[in-house]
Formats: C-alpha cells, structure tokens, sequence
C-alpha cells in the first residue's frame, strides 16, 4: 500500500467503531437516518434537505414496480430454476435494465443536461421562454431522425399519471429546475412540431427530477436500479406466496412448434 493510503470518505472501520460520510454509523446513522437520504447522501456525499429527500424517494416509488415486465418474470423464473440463489434472481432483473425499460431515466436526464448546457446565455425565466427552446430542440431532434427522450408510453396513451405527480411535488419542494422546466415545455410543444400528442413518460420525468436534484448524471441508471431492486424483492415474496413462474414457463415450453431451421443470411461470417 501506498504511503497516502487507500482515502474515502464513505465506510471505514477499526477495532469498535464504524464511521459513514464522517458520521459514527452506529450512533448518528443508524435509526437517524432514512434510506432514501442516505442513498442520496453516500452519491453527492451532501446531506440532503427534506425537500430533496422527498422528491429522490418520490422517484424511488416511481420507479420501484410496474408488474410482469420482463424484468420481474425473469427475476421469477431464475428464481424457479435456482432457488437457491436469490441474488442470482435479482441479479438477472436487474441486468434486464436497459434501453428499453429503466434506461429511459437515464437517457432523458442526461438529454435534458445536453441541451441546457449546450444553451448560449442565461436559461429561460418565463413559460414563453422555455417552449421556444423545447420548440428548437424538438424540431431539431426531429430534423435528425432521433427521437426525444422519454415522450411517449407504451401503456399510457392520454398520460403517465406519475408525470404531474412528480413536478407538483418538486414545486412544493422549490427544487423543480431546469431540467423539470425545459421536460415540462417539450410536453407543451411537442404536437406542433410532431403533429401528434404524446405523454411525458413518468421514467422519463424521474430522470429530469434526478438531474435537477444534482446527482451524477452517469449514475441515473443506477438509481433506477436501486429502486427496481426493491420491487424484484417483491416480485419474489410474492413468488413464494402465489408462484406463477412455472406456469409462465409450461406455457411457452408446452406450446412450442416445432418450424424448419431459417438459417441466418450472413453465412458463417
């Protein structure tokens, strides 16, 4: 080991003490301090407010459980394979986190930042302000052929009821920022440039209120993980109540077809 050592200022421990961001862990964390202010806490390694605390586990319920998606059947029929092997089962949902399902609050967050920063001058003050800027980035982002980060929901056609949810609790909080207000105008605009109105996905506005709640921007992802963690621990205490993962696993094994090989166009290479 080096002479400077190994620094950090999260845990550390000696012979009968543990400290945590500079705190005794047992006496000034431990029944002090709740997770989700302490998640937030060991990411920024600053304390958060109250409000902030709310808005982060706000996001945290958000993001927690939506039902049979893909992540929690496989988390279920790992767990029906290797019941032995919890973390193997939660492991395997949360490696299902991508662009698809929980990557869009990460992609939304750091796209709402991009644009913010790449803005010339002070950022807008007024509603009339922000939508000439969503205006411009739509149409650019249409102009491109991408599409904008979280607008739009495979479930919710007239509207993610989290999305309203989230922004009022942020403005009774005071820390709806830029990236809320420039999320919120690109939900106002969108159907001029677009012809066509789509919702502001709920993952999507957690990745704005992340971002707005300055937290590492690369970590966005991981904070929907953190959230989806505790709804696969659901997913499997209800697997042990009522299982239905071997049902879901019969159904596709008992209704296979058998079809004649398609052998894969680009040959060996």
């Amino acid at each position: 080991m080096g002479a400077a050592g190994y620094p950090t200022a999260l845990g550390a421990s000696s012979t009968d003490a543990i400290t945590l961001l500079g705190h005794d862990l047992a006496a000034d964390v431990m029944g002090k301090v709740g997770f989700g202010e302490l998640a937030y806490w060991l990411a920024t390694q600053r304390r958060p407010t109250a409000g902030q605390v709310r808005v982060f586990e706000a996001v945290l319920a958000a993001l927690a459980d939506h039902g049979f998606t893909p992540t929690a059947i496989v988390t279920r029929l790992t767990y029906l394979s290797a019941p032995d092997s919890v973390q193997g089962a939660l492991a395997a949902g949360l490696l299902g986190g991508g662009s698809r399902f929980l990557g869009v609050t990460e992609d939304t967050g750091i796209f709402l930042h991009e644009v913010l920063d790449a803005h010339e001058g002070p950022l807008p003050a007024r509603d009339e302000e922000w939508d000439a800027l969503a205006l411009a980035t739509v149409a650019e982002r249409r102009a491109s052929g991408r599409f904008v980060p979280g607008l739009g929901h495979h479930v919710h056609k007239r509207g993610d009821p989290r999305t309203p949810r989230l922004m009022e609790i942020a403005r009774e909080e005071g820390v709806l920022g830029p990236h809320l207000e420039l999320f919120a105008a690109i939900g106002r605009v969108h159907p001029d440039v677009l012809g066509r109105t789509l919702p502001l996905n709920g993952a999507g506005v957690c990745g704005a209120a992340l971002a707005d709640l300055g937290l590492p921007l690369r970590l966005l992802r991981g904070f929907a993980l953190l959230a989806r963690t505790a709804g696969l621990i659901g997913q499997l205490a209800e697997e042990l109540r009522h299982p239905v993962a071997n049902d879901v696993f019969l159904s596709v094994d008992l209704n296979n077809r058998p079809v004649e090989p398609d052998p894969y166009p680009g040959g060996a290479g």
